[in-house]
């Protein structure tokens, strides 16, 4: 399947919220949002009627996850099998489009990744701690449901898993590309995968809920410059943190 019609392809099954379903808004009859201004996320709420649950929504996304509910959790089983490097900049993020056959399992169910991408600086924060940059693995079931995997990144040594991405990174928005080399997103994960689990939702409009957020508790290492080169792309990219509201957050008391 070539790049242009996989995007398609995913865009629909999925539907729009998602990072990668993005298109100019003449083109989708969306309302054009942004990360700052008169768009910018206090006023994405009040932009449509279907943006409203960003203003509306009591299961938001992201949180600061504090006063975590400490348990032993179901380990969440990982099964990433190595992608073509399906790469582009939509306006709002870099996110690679990941070739199908890798999954993880949640509650004993399987959800296929289907894209991640990266937000800079982070929008989960642990204790009030921002990291640098954050990689959201978005995954879906056979019912349309959403589970997304949380990799908060901070400064380190530089991090060879990134080489491949950070050498193909598209400068614009819209920029495409299909680079005929492999990456695998098992190598951009932590080897401890202990975790915070909530309900949530996707954070950036629709921001539709009854996502499952899974939010790694140990961060991956990655060199000042690797940072500052997305974030030279991107500027910032990251929601503000929305209330917890009644919600619990849990975290694997477990050492995987």
């Amino acid at each position: 399947m070539r790049f242009g019609r996989s995007i398609m392809a995913i865009a629909l099954s999925v539907g729009m919220g998602l990072c990668f379903s993005y298109a100019n808004a003449s083109e989708t009859g969306h309302p054009h949002w942004t990360y700052e201004g008169e768009h910018g996320p206090e006023h994405w709420g009040k932009m449509s009627e279907e943006f409203k649950a960003c203003g509306e929504g009591k299961q938001q996304s992201p949180i600061d996850i504090s006063g975590a509910e400490n348990l032993d959790l179901p380990d969440i089983e990982f099964n990433y099998k190595p992608t073509q490097l399906n790469i582009l900049n939509n306006g709002h993020t870099v996110q690679v489009v990941y070739d199908k056959g890798s999954s993880i399992k949640v509650d004993g169910q399987d959800y296929q990744l289907v894209q991640f991408h990266f937000h800079t600086p982070s929008e989960h924060t642990i204790g009030g701690k921002s990291f640098g940059n954050e990689i959201h693995l978005v995954h879906k079931n056979d019912k349309g449901e959403l589970a997304v995997v949380g990799v908060l990144i901070e400064k380190g040594n530089e991090n060879p898993a990134f080489n491949e991405i950070w050498a193909n990174l598209p400068q614009k928005a819209d920029e495409k590309k299909e680079v005929k080399v492999t990456v695998n997103a098992e190598s951009l994960l932590p080897a401890t995968r202990s975790f915070y689990r909530y309900s949530g939702s996707l954070t950036t409009p629709p921001c539709s809920e009854s996502v499952k957020w899974i939010v790694l508790k140990t961060p991956v290492p990655m060199s000042e410059a690797q940072i500052n080169r997305i974030q030279a792309i991107m500027k910032h990219n990251n929601r503000p943190v929305q209330p917890l509201n009644e919600r619990k957050v849990t975290v694997d008391t477990a050492t995987h």
